[in-house]
């Protein structure tokens, strides 16, 4: 990771040459993928995506054609995990879902982690609630998209966020709270 420190650096810093970005891929790629991977196998079997394509679907809405202006590793896997979930919304709106129709199914989120079961509603429903979210506690919100979308463990995250594995474990517990409450009520 250190590599990929330093190549973080000297693209925010402007001390690399404009191809640096790029560079960032074949050192994260490994990583990114097995976090994709893990995305995925939550899915139900005879889903059209692969984890190769949902991690070059990610890194092309990361690089783009503008500065990323990544702040570090923190940062950039945070970019990395709102990225994929971003892919993955986009993948669940276009399977044509209407908007909660009369057969409102019951969302379980469970202690240890949420669980994507592959229904683009459930899906949809906690994009929804997590943009909601965001705007009550940016920083809970981040941690459940890293947790979520990213796959990372809570002391992972506590070192990515910067807070004390407490104060993660406590902010997870508040953010699957607040989560499980909004979806809820928005199926009622």
């Amino acid at each position: 990771m250190d590599e990929v420190k330093r190549t973080l650096s000297a693209i925010t810093q402007g001390s690399a040459d404009p191809s640096a970005a790029a560079e960032i891929l074949p050192i994260v790629y490994s990583e990114l993928r097995s976090l994709a991977k893990q995305r995925l196998a939550a899915e139900a079997p005879g889903h059209t995506l692969q984890a190769t394509a949902l991690v070059h679907e990610a890194y092309l809405r990361l690089v783009g054609d503008e500065d990323p202006g990544w702040e570090g590793r923190a940062h950039f896997f945070g970019a990395a995990a709102e990225a994929m979930r971003r892919v993955l919304i986009d993948r669940a709106r276009a399977k044509g879902r209407q908007k909660r129709g009369g057969s409102a199914k019951r969302v379980e989120l469970s202690s240890t982690a949420l669980s994507l079961h592959s229904i683009p509603d459930e899906l949809l429903d906690l994009d929804e609630a997590l943009s909601k979210f965001a705007a009550v506690d940016q920083v809970k919100a981040e941690l459940v998209k890293l947790r979520f979308f990213a796959g990372l463990t809570l002391e992972e995250c506590a070192a990515l966020l910067q807070i004390s594995p407490a104060s993660a474990d406590r902010y997870w517990a508040y953010a699957r709270a607040w989560l499980f409450d909004a979806m809820r009520s928005d199926t009622r």
